[in-house]
């Protein structure tokens, strides 16, 4: 026979001050009470936890578990959840521990039984799995579209500085001339494969993991593919275990995310060197930068410099990600609380960064005088000469000797290959003609590669016109 001593508690909610449920003896003390509380910051999923919600519901009173007045009052419960949300007027509760529990005790006072009714045939844990990827996917879309204009703001850049020549680095020694347009496309590059990676990630979190309840799947007769539908869900989740504990999706974007900082600070760095008084290749606009509380002329670029720095809190955030989940077994542990602020932090940092910077690119002012001196230092044409020499068929290797020899001469008399006379260039090989001067051009050496993917301004301006018609 029951034991029918204590009346059941009647309100869940209600009683969370003595007890975290009817289960528990004794309440939740104040201090694990922080400790475990996650609704200070996954507050920011109400929105999507609604969307959800709404969603399952429907779900709900279209299979005949809840009816359609439960449904009805369900939907007006949570209009007017979400506007008291919107307006600042809803109350957080830490004794309610997450954004979940929040909402769904304000239905229950709203709504009734209806709103006890909600949570049939699911979990917190296959809702908390949907609201992250609710609001991931949006966050995707967001960085998508910022990724896109920073592509077309560094190819608009390039195609007016096509023809614009600067010396190309290794090792930050001169090397080979190259154009600032050309330059400018690497980035645009890096941020295509950027953005082919994202379009990826979110394939593999457009996946539906409601319905997978706490581990196990649910005994009501509920239809997953609806909710996906509503949802805008390519497909859902297959195994229910897999469904509550997977954040194989929320690692891979920090993965991606982590690449998009890694290429934000390289171009940081870069513009953090041009603007150097030393180089002077480019200026940033002066919302940009901030000045010196002792030195009256300083330009600082804080931007780059502070982007170039939060690249390395996004690289933590994927560590943290992939250690918290390395030791967990199947189904759903506690743990998984901690992939929300990392994850958060994450998506707003790209979020911010990449906003700044589409706006900071168009803005930079480029000293083509400064790029084109600092183009003559270093022996930039050097590779021309040899090339030139192979094709009047000396082998690379006997060019390549041959030029080191001139590039000593030049060194030792303070002068450029381009300086010296024809007789002068002839010691060094007879088959050298009147003809090396424009070999030895900056200009020429840019025009002379052609092909796909080369420094010739012809081919910049085909490349940054294909991006800006993306």
């Amino acid at each position: 026979m029951p034991n029918n001593t204590h009346t059941p508690a009647q309100d869940q909610f209600a009683n969370k001050a003595q007890a975290w449920s009817a289960r528990f003896s004794e309440p939740v003390s104040e201090l694990v009470k922080r400790y475990t509380a996650s609704v200070n910051f996954d507050q920011r999923m109400a929105r999507v936890d609604i969307q959800g919600s709404l969603a399952h519901a429907e779900m709900l009173a279209a299979t005949g578990i809840i009816s359609a007045d439960d449904l009805s009052a369900i939907e007006r419960g949570m209009a007017q959840i979400l506007q008291e949300i919107d307006s600042g007027a809803f109350t957080w509760s830490l004794d309610l521990e997450d954004v979940h529990l929040n909402i769904e005790k304000r239905l229950v006072e709203l709504a009734g039984d209806a709103g006890k009714r909600l949570h049939t045939g699911r979990s917190r844990n296959d809702q908390v799995a949907t609201d992250i990827r609710l609001w991931l996917r949006n966050e995707i879309d967001v960085a998508l579209d910022l990724l896109g204009q920073l592509r077309h703001g560094l190819a608009a850049l390039a195609l007016e500085h096509a023809a614009t020549i600067m010396p190309g680095f290794t090792h930050l020694q001169v090397a080979q001339p190259v154009t600032f347009g050309h330059h400018l496309l690497a980035y645009a590059e890096m941020f295509g494969r950027d953005a082919e990676r994202l379009a990826d990630c979110r394939k593999r979190v457009n996946r539906l993991p409601l319905g997978a309840a706490a581990l196990a799947g649910t005994s009501f007769p509920i239809d997953r593919e609806r909710v996906a539908r509503s949802l805008g869900f390519d497909d859902v989740c297959r195994n229910s275990l897999d469904a509550v504990s997977d954040r194989d999706f929320a690692i891979e974007f920090c993965a991606a995310a982590a690449l998009i900082m890694t290429h934000i600070s390289r171009l940081s760095e870069e513009l953090v060197l041009w603007m150097s008084p030393r180089v002077g290749f480019i200026d940033l606009a002066d919302r940009f930068c901030t000045g010196s509380s002792i030195m009256p002329q300083k330009k600082n670029p804080d931007v780059p410099e502070l982007a170039r720095g939060k690249t390395g809190r996004v690289n933590g955030h994927l560590i943290a990600l992939l250690t918290l989940m390395k030791g967990q077994p199947l189904a759903y542990n506690k743990d998984n609380q901690e992939d929300k602020e990392g994850l958060f932090d994450a998506a707003d940092t790209i979020r911010d960064t990449l906003a700044i910077f589409v706006d900071m690119v168009p803005g930079i002012r480029v000293k083509p005088e400064a790029m084109r001196a600092a183009a003559m230092q270093g022996f930039a044409t050097a590779t021309d000469l040899a090339d030139y020499l192979v094709k009047k068929g000396l082998p690379f290797r006997d060019a390549h000797e041959t030029v080191a020899h001139a590039v000593r001469e030049c060194e030792t008399r303070g002068c450029d290959l381009a300086d010296l006379s024809l007789a002068e260039l002839r010691v060094f090989h007879a088959s050298i003609e009147a003809d090396i001067h424009e070999v030895l051009t900056l200009e020429g050496s840019v025009a002379a590669r052609k092909h796909i993917g080369g420094t010739a301004p012809e081919r910049v301006r085909e490349a940054a016109q294909r991006i800006l018609a993306e």
